[in-house]
C-alpha cells in the first residue's frame, strides 16, 4: 500500500488531519487541497476550492487516489445556496477532475444526514428522507458519484462513508459544546432523557477512511457507526464519572419548553442574522433518537479505540489537561 498517492480535498479539517497523521505513520504519500492551510501540514497544503473546477485542476496530478472531505455541514449556514455549492457543484467538479485526470478511485465522506430522522437501526439500505438542506445535498453529491462510477464500473472504485456524528480532541461542534456544559455542571437535559444517540470516534473514521484506500471496483456504502449506543442519561452519566461529578441529573426541561426556547432564537438569529448556539433543529436533533447499523463489522476492519475509550480520552484532553495554548482547533457541527 506504501506506493500509493493520494490527494486529500478538504485535508486541512478535523477529520482529514487525523487522517493524515495516519497516512504519516503508515508512510503513505499524500496532499491536500483546501481553502486554507493545514495547521499542521502547511508544506503538503495546496490552496484549492471544490467549488472552483479550475483550482482543482492546477493543483492534482494524474494516478491519484481521490478523498473528498470538503463539505458544508453546519446547522446556521447562510445563504442556504452554500450547501449545493460546495456539497453538489464540488461533487460534479471532482467528477469532472477524475475525467479528466482519468482517476479510478474516489472516496466521499457523505454522511448519515441522507436518511433524515431514521428509523432506529438504520443500515445501509435504510429508506433516504434527508430532512435538511445538508442531507438532502449530501444525496444529490452521492448520486453524482455514483453516475461517474457507472461510467467505467469495472475500473472505477467509488467508497461513499457516511459517519454518525462525528467527536474527538480538539473539535469545537456540537458533541464538544455538549460535553463541556455537562463538566462545567451547567447542564440542562431536554426531554426525559431516553433517546439513543449512535456516535463515531475520528481516530477510527480516520481509520476506516485508510483502511477503504484498497477496496477493489465497484461502489462501496458504509455507514460509520462507533457502538455501543447510549442514551442522553448514559451518556451524561458517564461524562460526570470521567471529570468527577455526581451522576445524577438534576435540571430538567420538558421538550415543548426546549422547542419554544429554540424557535425563539431561530428568530433572533434570522432578524439579527447572527448565528447563535441554540436553534429549534439543534434542540430537535438532541432529542431525537439516532441510531444506526453498519456494515463495517462485516467488511473485516477493526476499530483501533473503543468508543468508551475515545470519549474518555477527549472528555481528559479538553476539560482535564491544560491544553489552552494549543490553537489546532477545528469548527464542525
Amino acid at each position: 500500500m506504501s506506493n500509493l498517492k493520494l490527494t486529500i480535498i478538504g485535508g486541512s479539517g478535523f477529520i482529514g488531519t487525523r487522517l493524515c497523521d495516519r497516512l504519516i505513520k503508515s508512510d503513505l504519500d499524500f496532499e491536500i487541497i483546501d481553502k486554507i492551510k493545514s495547521l499542521k501540514f502547511p508544506n503538503k497544503t495546496l490552496i484549492g476550492d471544490v467549488r472552483s473546477l479550475d483550482s482543482l485542476i492546477a493543483s492534482i496530478e494524474p494516478n491519484k487516489i481521490l478523498i473528498n472531505l470538503a463539505a458544508e455541514h453546519r446547522d446556521d449556514v447562510y445563504p442556504k445556496s452554500l450547501y449545493h455549492d460546495v456539497n453538489v457543484i464540488g461533487a460534479v467538479n471532482v467528477c469532472e477532475l477524475a475525467e479528466k485526470k482519468d482517476l479510478k478511485t474516489i472516496i466521499f465522506t457523505s454522511s448519515v444526514a441522507v436518511y433524515g430522522f431514521a428509523p432506529l437501526g438504520t443500515d445501509e439500505s435504510g429508506s433516504l428522507n434527508p430532512f435538511n438542506d445538508y442531507g438532502k445535498t449530501k444525496y444529490e453529491a452521492e448520486l453524482v458519484y455514483e453516475k461517474w462510477q457507472k461510467k467505467d464500473p469495472k475500473n472505477r472504485t467509488l467508497v461513499i462513508i457516511r459517519p454518525t456524528v462525528v467527536f474527538g480532541e480538539r473539535n469545537r461542534g456540537n458533541v464538544y459544546s455538549l460535553l463541556k456544559q455537562i463538566a462545567s455542571g451547567r447542564f440542562i437535559m431536554i426531554g426525559d432523557g431516553l433517546n439513543r444517540k449512535s456516535m463515531a470516534y475520528v481516530e477510527n473514521v480516520a481509520a476506516f477512511i485508510e483502511y477503504c484506500l484498497t477496496l477493489k471496483s465497484g461502489i462501496h456504502i458504509y455507514n460509520y457507526v462507533d457502538k455501543p449506543d447510549f442514551t442522553m442519561n448514559e451518556l451524561v452519566s458517564r461524562i460526570r464519572k470521567i471529570v468527577g461529578r455526581p451522576d445524577k441529573t438534576r435540571l430538567r426541561m420538558p421538550y415543548f419548553v426546549g422547542i419554544l426556547i429554540g424557535q425563539a432564537f431561530d428568530l433572533l438569529a434570522f432578524i439579527t442574522r447572527k448565528k447563535f448556539s441554540i436553534s429549534s433543529i439543534r434542540i430537535k436533533k438532541f432529542c431525537s433518537n439516532s441510531v444506526y447499523e453498519s456494515a463495517v463489522s462485516s467488511s473485516g476492519f477493526i476499530a483501533p479505540v473503543h468508543l468508551i475509550d475515545g470519549m474518555k480520552s477527549t472528555v481528559r484532553f479538553e476539560f482535564l489537561e491544560d491544553h489552552h495554548a494549543d490553537k489546532e482547533v477545528y469548527f464542525t457541527e
